[in-house]
């Protein structure tokens, strides 16, 4: 039976969707938190890595579910294993390189050895731990379901969650915006961008999957120097949110003439070599359906998020309640011209990467919003999400799913709706601990 508390908090007092409130608590709270690690990290698909981040046998990508460091390796067998990134020993890494190719991970602390498979193949001084030690007992962990999706890498430590295609559902349609435009498919450039924003993780999840019209004001500086056409104007372009159960978000525009790269174009010097007219016309070509979609957000519940104006991708690694380590990189067409590509990565550099000018924006409303929370009275204080709220979807033929206008939180809400239903379904060990009064 699911809880109607959640950490000792009326589970409507912290989202209701029918009201359209949502308690502050759900970004500061500790307790809070610690549940998400289980009921929501522990069970929800999440993002790795780009096949082509480990396109060989031994390749490996060390990355973060939530707060655990796990490690993804390419088997002999083509496949992907991703490993817990430690020792089952004393628990120190036993990967401590980003990105590289091995034949095995040994611990630096003790030299406990795995193999790519995770199988634990060598123990120094092994005569000394005796007879009932069994090197077959002691594997690195292994996430147990990874799956991808057109090149993208997710895993869940839950055995019994949907498959990764049936939680996207219609989401993966438009994820295929940015990973269907052409039939070579996507690569990754340029490395990873790495930084920290003290805000809870929600925020920024929540901003990718729902936020349309904050831009104008949050961003109107850039826009002026920038795209000064649209600067100043209230809600100026007509658009669309999709609206998902599993908690997956994305909002875009609908303007003709409005090339898919218009930030790109005005991210400073450009290419020699790069028609972002010729490119628009490749990807109508290979992807008809989705060549109306520009300057679109999306959020795949709970943490993996893109801009697709400029082709950066995002995942929002929790570091508590109050904290996000920010993993991002650029992601392209893996037949765009050297020209096309190098305009992408600069274009992401100047715009949405630590130092870009769009992102500081978006880190500063963010970092505020936590510093207001540190307030006892401001964590007490109902806040509104009620955008939208009495506006009845529209079907639209053109895009698939239920969709409506972009001005919108409808699909904010339907993110903590799916939170929240998560948050109130015990796991397990829950189960267990209750009925016997203790862990398990």
């Amino acid at each position: 039976m699911p809880d109607t508390t959640i950490q000792g908090h009326p589970a409507s007092a912290l989202f209701d969707e029918e009201a359209g409130t949502i308690s502050p608590l759900v970004y500061s709270d500790q307790g809070i938190y610690e549940q998400e690690l289980d009921r929501i990290f522990g069970r929800s698909w999440l993002f790795i890595a780009h096949e082509k981040h480990i396109p060989k046998t031994g390749d490996f990508f060390s990355t973060y579910m939530a707060e655990d460091p796990v490690v993804a390796v390419r088997q002999k067998d083509g496949s992907v294993a991703v490993l817990l990134n430690q020792c089952r020993h004393r628990g120190m890494k036993i990967c401590r390189a980003d990105q590289g190719n091995a034949k095995a991970f040994t611990c630096s602390y003790h030299g406990w050895a795995y193999g790519i498979d995770g199988a634990l193949v060598n123990v120094p001084s092994e005569e000394h731990y005796g007879p009932c030690f069994n090197k077959e007992e002691w594997p690195a962990r292994r996430v147990p379901r990874v799956e991808s999706y057109k090149g993208l890498i997710f895993a869940n430590w839950d055995e019994h969650a949907q498959s990764l295609k049936e939680s996207l559902g219609e989401a993966a349609l438009y994820l295929d915006a940015l990973l269907d435009r052409s039939p070579a498919g996507t690569e990754p450039i340029g490395g990873i961008y790495k930084w920290v924003i003290p805000c809870n993780w929600k925020l920024a999840a929540e901003q990718f999957a729902s936020d349309m019209h904050h831009g104008v004001m949050s961003h109107v500086s850039v826009q002026v120097a920038t795209t000064p056409e649209y600067a100043g104007k209230e809600l100026p372009l007509p658009g669309r949110q999709l609206l998902s159960d599993q908690g997956h978000g994305t909002g875009f525009f609908l303007a003709p003439g409005l090339h898919e790269d218009w930030i790109v174009s005005q991210a400073g010097q450009r290419e020699p070599g790069y028609d972002s007219v010729a490119l628009a016309q490749r990807h109508a070509a290979h992807n008809a359906g989705l060549s109306a979609v520009t300057a679109q957000h999306m959020t795949v519940f709970p943490t993996f998020s893109f801009f697709g104006g400029v082709h950066s991708c995002r995942v929002w690694h929790p570091r508590g309640p109050g904290e996000i380590e920010v993993w991002a990189f650029c992601l392209v067409d893996s037949d765009a011209s050297p020209a096309e590509k190098e305009q992408l990565r600069q274009a992401t550099l100047r715009t949405f990467s630590p130092a870009g000018t769009w992102e500081q924006d978006d880190g500063e409303n963010w970092v505020e919003i936590q510093r207001v929370l540190r307030g006892h009275q401001a964590r007490r204080t109902t806040m509104s999400i009620q955008m939208g709220k009495d506006i009845n979807p529209a079907a639209d033929p053109a895009f698939p799913g239920t969709v409506e206008g972009c001005y919108s939180e409808e699909a904010a809400r339907r993110l903590y709706s799916h939170w929240l239903k998560l948050m109130c379904i015990p796991t397990q060990r829950d189960t267990c601990a209750k009925e016997a009064g203790h862990g398990c």
